[in-house]
Order: structure tokens, then sequence, then C-alpha cells
């Protein structure tokens, strides 16, 4: 049998080295018909915990048309979810959008080297001991037959990549973690250091901004600091930094700064992945 392609396509981004464009859709996946994007972002923590909207929404991306004029089974545009709950209270929502076929997770309020911690573990199945990536030691049950139907492979195939990236470099699963508070940042360091298994680190200004106690005011000099720290820490320990809100008057500045995973809001926004693709030299 011929070896699988990539299949995420955030990942395949992320290791040319490149920008990874994905459209924050909502629970709604016709928004990104006709945009380049490579990634989708299905919102479950501001939005609804629908599991069976988002099985809905994952089906719905599915074209024969595309399967078939591509050739493959690597999904168009890379479906993953932003979970509800912080780490240390979410094995057992991870473990039911994984195995729907999602490709990858973010965790909000990662603050600290446990929470980071937990939050890959959950994406994990457990290794034997002795193993060379026996940390962090999984703690994913095993139920991945819808997540084998949805990715369009076998049982065993699905095994073989259903670990997260770069840890396994085969791995098509992207775990994603939001640093937002002060502490997040102060731990970021750590964190980076002593939790393998992170695939990209995403700034989250809005809830940093909250706990500064300057609501929304992504100028003030305080929030700013922080955004910075956070992308010096990422740049320092090559980890990817990815930035939510993306429009058209700041997405030149973002792919300027070295952000690697930009999102943006198809809905209201089609021109910025336009617009930011032609700032990273992306056709």
């Amino acid at each position: 049998m011929a070896e699988l392609p990539r299949l995420n396509g955030i990942i395949k981004t992320l290791e040319e080295n490149s920008v990874a464009f994905v459209a924050n859709a909502g629970s709604d996946p016709q928004a990104v018909d006709g945009q380049p994007y490579d990634g989708i972002l299905f919102e479950m923590e501001h939005g609804p915990y629908d599991i069976g909207g988002l099985k809905d929404g994952l089906q719905a991306l599915l074209s024969p048309r595309l399967i078939a004029q591509r050739g493959t089974v690597a999904p168009a545009v890379t479906p993953i979810v932003r979970i509800p709950p912080n780490a240390g209270e979410a094995n057992w929502i991870a473990k039911q959008v994984l195995d729907i076929g999602v490709y990858g997770i973010i965790w909000p309020h990662i603050d600290t080297v446990d929470d980071a911690y937990r939050a890959v573990a959950a994406m994990r199945y457990p290794k034997r001991a002795g193993h060379p990536k026996y940390e962090p030691f999984g703690r994913r049950g095993d139920a991945p037959m819808n997540a084998i139907r949805y990715w369009g492979v076998s049982q065993q195939e699905y095994y073989d990549r259903a670990d997260v990236w770069p840890l396994d470099p085969k791995g098509e699963l992207l775990c994603l973690m939001m640093i937002e508070s002060p502490l997040g940042i102060k731990n970021l360091p750590k964190i980076l250091e002593e939790v393998p298994g992170i695939g990209c680190i995403l700034t989250g200004e809005g809830d940093l901004s909250q706990e500064l106690g300057v609501p929304r005011q992504y100028e003030h000099p305080d929030v700013l600091a922080g955004v910075k720290e956070i992308m010096e820490v990422c740049k320092a320990h090559k980890m990817p930094n990815g930035w939510f809100h993306t429009s058209m008057d700041n997405v030149d500045q973002i792919v300027k700064e070295g952000y690697q995973y930009i999102m943006s809001c198809p809905g209201r926004t089609n021109g910025v992945v336009q617009k930011g693709r032609a700032a990273a030299g992306k056709k």
C-alpha cells in the first residue's frame, strides 16, 4: 500500500516554515467555500459545545468531487476545534472531539507546565513502558471508529498517525495552546522547555487585556508588552506563534512580525486570507 501523504494541511504548512491561514468559522463550514484556507476552526469555547453539530459540520466539509480531483483523502481544509474548558478539566471533551475526527485542538487558558502536560496527554494514546515517546503519558481512550471513517484510512493507518506533531514527526494531531494571562506568559519558557508535543502557541490578547484591567484595549502598552514577550519566547524556542484577531488593517503587519498561524473570520473578512497570503509570498 502506498504511503499516506501528510493529511493535516496546517501541519504541512508549518513544516514548510510558511504561514497557515485558518478560518474562524464558528460552526459554519460553508464559510470557507472558494477561499484558500489551510484550516477551519470550529468554535466551541465561546460557541455552544455541540458534539452533534461538530459531527455535522465535519461531514459538510467532505466533497466527493474535491477528493476525486485531488486524488487524496487529505482534507482540502483541515478541521480543528477550540474546546470550552481549561486543560485540567477536559480529558473527556478531547476524547469526544478527536473520536469524531478533528485534526487538532485549541486549548484555552494554559497557565502552567501542568496545564500544558495535561493538554498534550489528553490528545495521546498511552505508550508502553520504555517507549521513547512515552511522555506525556497518553490519556485518550481507544474508540477511533468515527475518526477512521472520517479520515478515510485504515485502523492501523489511523493509529500510526493519531499522535501529536512534532513529538511524533508523522503525527497528524495539532495541539495548540493559548497563552492569555500574565501567569501563562511567565511560565511559557518552562512550558516550552518541559512539555513536548506542543505544535503552536496562540496569543490570547483579549483575555490578557481583561486580566491587565484594560479590556480590549489592544494598543495599551501593557498588552503590547505581553504580546511581544510571547512572540520573543516562541522565537527563542523555535515555536510557531499564532494570532486570532486578524483584519484587513493588520494582516500585513501580523505576517511581517512572524506569526505563522493566522486566524480570520471569513463571513466578514474574506479578503483577509487573500491579502495575507500575498504578504506571506503564497500563491
